[in-house]
C-alpha cells in the first residue's frame, strides 16, 4: 500500500525561493479558518491576499534559474513513481528480483493496467521519508535493479505489453558492491537490450534524470518529462566538484549543463513537456498524475500504429539523430 504523501503545509517545508509563496498560503488558510470558526466577513482581503499570491508565483515561476529547476525535482512532496502508478493505473502487481542476486528497492517494476489496457511498468523509488529513503537507497539503482527492470521488460515483449518507464533517480548506486556485482554491465546490457525491445517504450522523466542510472530504464520511443524534472549527464554537484574542484557551485554547474525542459526539447532529447500544476507537481499530485497519464494514453495509442520491425528501427534513428559533430581540417 503506497503512503499518502500530501503537499506541504507548513513554511518550513518549502524551498528558499518559494518561502514567501508558502508564507501566503499560510496566512491565507489561517483566515479562512478564522472566517469560519467567527462568523466574519473577510472576503475582500481574502480576495487581495490571493491576487497577490498569483502574482508572486507567476513572478517566481516564469524566471526559475536551472539550479531552482534541480530543487523542484528533488522536492521531498514531489510525486514518486509509486505515487503515480496508483493514481493513473489498477491493478498494479509488483515483481521482486533478478533471479540472479536479490532484489533491489529503489527499482519497481510490475504489470498494470492503464485505462484498461495491459501495460509493464518500470520506475525508480527514492521513498517518502528517511527510512523508505534509506531502504531504497535515494532511488539509485544497484546492478539487480537494472537486471529486474530488464527481465520485466522482457516479459512485456514476451506477451506483447507496452512498457511504461518512470524515470527518478540523481545516478546509479556508485558503491564499491555495485561495481563488484557489474553496475557498468548491467547499464550497457539494459541499453542494448531497450534498443531491440519489440514493444512501444515510453518514459517519464518524473524528477531527477541523472546519468547513466537515469539512461538504462530510458531507451525508448517516446520521451515525456515533467515541466520542473531535469535530466543531467551527472548530478550537478558532481559537475562542479569535476570542474572546479568545488561541489558549492553546483549552480553555476546547473546552468551550463542544458539540463531544463526547454533546452533539452530544443536539442530533441525528450519529445514533449508536460504542464505541471501551478507551482510545480508537489501542490497537486492528483491532478498532475491525470495530465501524464493522458499524455501517456496518447503516446501509447500513436505508437500502436508501428510495427515491432518500425519500433525498433525508429528507436535507432531517434538516438542516432542526437547530439551533432563538426569535422574540422586534417591537422
Amino acid at each position: 500500500m503506497v503512503t499518502d504523501r500530501r503537499p506541504p503545509s507548513r513554511v518550513t517545508d518549502g524551498l528558499a525561493f518559494d518561502r514567501k509563496i508558502l508564507e501566503l498560503e499560510h496566512r491565507i488558510e489561517t483566515l479562512k479558518a478564522v472566517s469560519q470558526e467567527d462568523s466574519i466577513d473577510i472576503s475582500s482581503e481574502l480576495k487581495s491576499l490571493e491576487e497577490r499570491l498569483h502574482r508572486e508565483q507567476k513572478e517566481i515561476f516564469d524566471h526559475l534559474t536551472p539550479w531552482q529547476h534541480v530543487q523542484l525535482a528533488r522536492h521531498a512532496a514531489r510525486p514518486r513513481t509509486l505515487d503515480l502508478i496508483e493514481l493513473m493505473m489498477t491493478d498494479f502487481v509488483e515483481l521482486h528480483g533478478d533471479r540472479r542476486f536479490g532484489d533491489d528497492r529503489a527499482v519497481v517494476a510490475g504489470l498494470a493496467r492503464l485505462d484498461g489496457r495491459p501495460v509493464i511498468v518500470v520506475g525508480h523509488q527514492k521513498g517518502s521519508d528517511t527510512k523508505e529513503r534509506i531502504e531504497r537507497n535515494f532511488g539509485m539503482p544497484r546492478p539487480e535493479g537494472y537486471r529486474k527492470a530488464l527481465r520485466v521488460m522482457k516479459l512485456a515483449e514476451k506477451f506483447g505489453r507496452p512498457v511504461i518507464s518512470l524515470v527518478d533517480t540523481p545516478a546509479a548506486d556508485p558503491g564499491a558492491g555495485s561495481e563488484e556485482r557489474g553496475q557498468a554491465e548491467a547499464i550497457a546490457y539494459n541499453l542494448r537490450e531497450m534498443a531491440r525491445l519489440r514493444v512501444p517504450i515510453v518514459v517519464e522523466v518524473i524528477g531527477e534524470g541523472g546519468s547513466g542510472g537515469a539512461l538504462a530504464i530510458g531507451v525508448v520511443d517516446i520521451v515525456l518529462m515533467l515541466e520542473y524534472a531535469v535530466y543531467t549527464v551527472c548530478p550537478p554537484e558532481a559537475c562542479a566538484a569535476i570542474l572546479w574542484k568545488d561541489s558549492t557551485k553546483a549552480d553555476v554547474a546547473a546552468g551550463a549543463m542544458g539540463i531544463t525542459v526547454d533546452e533539452l526539447y530544443k536539442l530533441k532529447i525528450i519529445d514533449k513537456i508536460v504542464k505541471e500544476p501551478f507551482g510545480g507537481a508537489h501542490r497537486n499530485h492528483e491532478k498532475m498524475a491525470a495530465t501524464l497519464k493522458q499524455e501517456i494514453v496518447g503516446a501509447l495509442d500513436e505508437l500502436s500504429r508501428l510495427s515491432p520491425e518500425e519500433l525498433v528501427e525508429r528507436r535507432h534513428e531517434k538516438f542516432r539523430r542526437m547530439g551533432a559533430f563538426a569535422e574540422s581540417g586534417q591537422l
